[in-house]
């Protein structure tokens, strides 16, 4: 099966009971094939993703600025605006 973006913007339902049966559906935008519908069994297995948005504690950043930023602020905007 084939359809537009708009068709599957406005008949989603639609397109995914048909993956849903079986179907593989191509989606096209301006004639141009953007993307591919199909079935769960069908498809890629998507890998686990990490729930820690920073990731590991040894994967932290390390900060090696002043530690009062504060005491530098009036140095650092006349540095930025040329003064």
């Amino acid at each position: 099966m084939e359809a537009t973006a708009r068709e599957f913007n406005q008949q989603a339902a639609r397109m995914l009971s048909a993956a849903e049966r079986g179907e593989t559906v191509a989606v096209t935008k301006n004639g141009r094939h953007i993307a591919t519908l199909v079935p769960a069994d069908q498809a890629a297995p998507v890998p686990p993703f990490p729930t820690d948005a920073m990731g590991e504690a040894d994967d932290l950043p390390l900060f090696d600025g002043p530690p009062d930023l504060a005491e530098r602020a009036d140095e650092y905007l006349a540095e930025g605006f040329g003064q």
